[in-house]
């Protein structure tokens, strides 16, 4: 029996939005938009993630989620 073919996932965003001073509300993973510059990406993702609802003043942020998986990748630091 042949082996699956495996297929790439399509690049994702991770969108939080912020609430507070400090405090973050994640809304989840929604797909990037293919054919499109990285900040026009990003803000479609930002756009399906209000459901069209943000607005200027309001605080996102739309990282890929490949770069989020790099960010919690980290070792503690040594009890010298």
């Amino acid at each position: 029996m042949p082996a699956p073919e495996h297929r790439p996932s399509r690049p994702r965003f991770v969108v939080v939005q912020q609430v507070g001073a400090g405090e973050w509300e994640l809304l989840g993973e929604f797909e990037r938009r293919p054919r499109r510059t990285a900040r026009a990406a990003r803000s479609a993702a930002i756009a399906e993630a209000s459901d069209g609802k943000a607005k200027e003043g309001d605080v996102y942020a739309a990282v890929l989620r490949s770069e989020w998986r790099v960010a919690l990748d980290w070792v503690p630091p040594s009890r010298n």
